[in-house]
């Protein structure tokens, strides 16, 4: 008796292909209406998706968004700076945080803020010499004090590296803020954290893009209440 063909045989596509993801690419013709519509409705319910998950976090976080921004521009206004850091994806988002503050544009004052994820000489030691759980702990240890802000952000909340951070900020007297997703993870468990914002989703593409709004609205509130006070040179 012959067994049952396994996937990836006889034809079949095996999982995780290139051809299992996208089968209207190898077949003969392609119905491309109906592939219009299906990407249509894909991003309808993305759309919907991140609308909803952004309207969850305003509802939950607004007031505290407003008092940490608050924290933020009284940290500036005394001469501090903002550290910003995260792992992959959440390490393009702690670049892009730093930008913000040193580029706001227009007539906006410029503000100090560095990505500890950016440098790769520092990161590659670290990783080879000691392990890549020290990355943001030591340059913490090193360019910190406590006039500063440290933000990390995690889509899993779980990062060792987060979590070492932070407990290095806290033990500074930092203002210390982390962005994660999920439910938090270990970032919820940590007393070394004065605020937390979480995206609560199980989906690493919609965290993504929710963190985004956070920050950018901290970093919007900050300049707007800097507006308002005198910046220390």
């Amino acid at each position: 008796m012959t067994p049952p063909a396994a996937p990836g045989q006889e034809g079949q596509p095996a999982a995780g292909s290139v051809q299992s993801l996208y089968p209207f690419l190898y077949q003969g013709s392609t119905d491309v209406p109906a592939v219009l519509d299906q990407v249509r409705q894909s991003t309808v319910a993305k759309a919907s998706e991140i609308i909803e998950l952004r309207r969850v976090v305003l509802g939950r976080d607004g007031p505290r968004l407003m008092e940490c921004a608050g924290d933020i521009a009284a940290r500036f206004a005394a001469g501090g700076r903002l550290l910003a850091f995260g792992n992959g994806g959440s390490a393009t988002d702690a670049q892009q945080l730093a930008a913000l503050f040193l580029h706001p544009g227009g007539d906006r004052r410029p503000l100090p803020a560095l990505s500890l994820a950016s440098d790769t000489p520092v990161i590659t030691a670290l990783c080879n010499d000691i392990g890549v759980d020290v990355v943001f702990a030591r340059q913490i240890a090193a360019f910190g004090s406590k006039r500063d802000v440290v933000v990390g952000l995690s889509t899993s909340g779980n990062s060792e590296n987060l979590v070492r951070a932070f407990d290095e900020a806290g033990r500074r007297g930092m203002l210390t803020i982390g962005i994660a997703g999920y439910q938090g993870g270990r970032m919820a468990e940590l007393d070394s954290i004065d605020y937390l914002f979480v995206a609560p989703s199980a989906s690493v593409h919609r965290i993504q893009e929710a963190q985004t709004t956070v920050y950018h609205a901290l970093w919007e509130l900050t300049l707007a209440t800097l507006g308002r006070e005198q910046v220390t040179p």
